[in-house]
């Protein structure tokens, strides 16, 4: 049984990690494939276990999501707000599908607009970031399409295994920008309920 904040949309659930997932998501989070999109590797294990205790709450400045599809976890997002660290109400976003199969199907496109509805509307947020490899084209798609706007290349940001680092693209959408996008799609506006 999944306790805590649910989000659901058409075709995926955005809810909590359960504890009989921590086997498989680290397995998901160490394979060959996932270092295109875990360049610094999957995350400890008390991290994930951090994860499914706070039941997609905010906690130590996150919000951690399992991305269900299928009726099967098939990837996770995150949503991060380090206190002291940026601005009140802005937040960033990060999402992974974990296996090539689930991606190309919009799942994740669905999940991040899933994900600024809940931060636009539940959290409070102004701003949402979302950074990207340069080169990863389908992720820069999925932010321009769900209405991100492209501010620029973060020059040597992310560090890779082999000790290089990765140029990556910022996008970001603001509250306004959110709530027109949602009013011309015929979608209502709960941001200030």
């Amino acid at each position: 049984m999944t306790t805590g904040v649910v989000v659901r949309g058409d075709r995926v659930v955005l809810r909590p990690y359960r504890l009989d997932e921590l086997d498989a998501m680290e397995a998901a989070m160490s394979t060959t494939e996932a270092r295109e999109w875990l360049p610094l590797g999957a995350p400890p294990r008390h991290e994930l276990r951090r994860r499914v205790e706070a039941a997609g709450e905010p906690s130590e400045g996150r919000i951690d999501l399992a991305i269900e599809a299928d009726g099967r976890m098939v990837g996770e997002i995150d949503a991060r707000h380090p206190r002291w660290a940026v601005p009140p109400g802005v937040w960033e976003i990060g999402i992974s599908m974990f296996s090539s199969e689930d991606r190309g199907r919009g799942l994740g496109r669905e999940a991040v607009s899933l994900l600024c509805d809940r931060l636009f509307g539940r959290e409070g947020a102004h701003r949402v970031a979302l950074t990207t490899d340069l080169d990863n084209g389908a992720m820069r798609t999925v932010a321009e399409r769900c209405g991100f706007a492209f501010e620029g290349v973060l020059r040597s940001f992310m560090p890779t295994a082999d000790a290089s680092r990765r140029d990556y693209a910022m996008y970001a959408i603001t509250k306004d920008d959110w709530t027109a996008l949602r009013a011309r799609a015929g979608v209502h506006d709960d941001t200030d309920d």
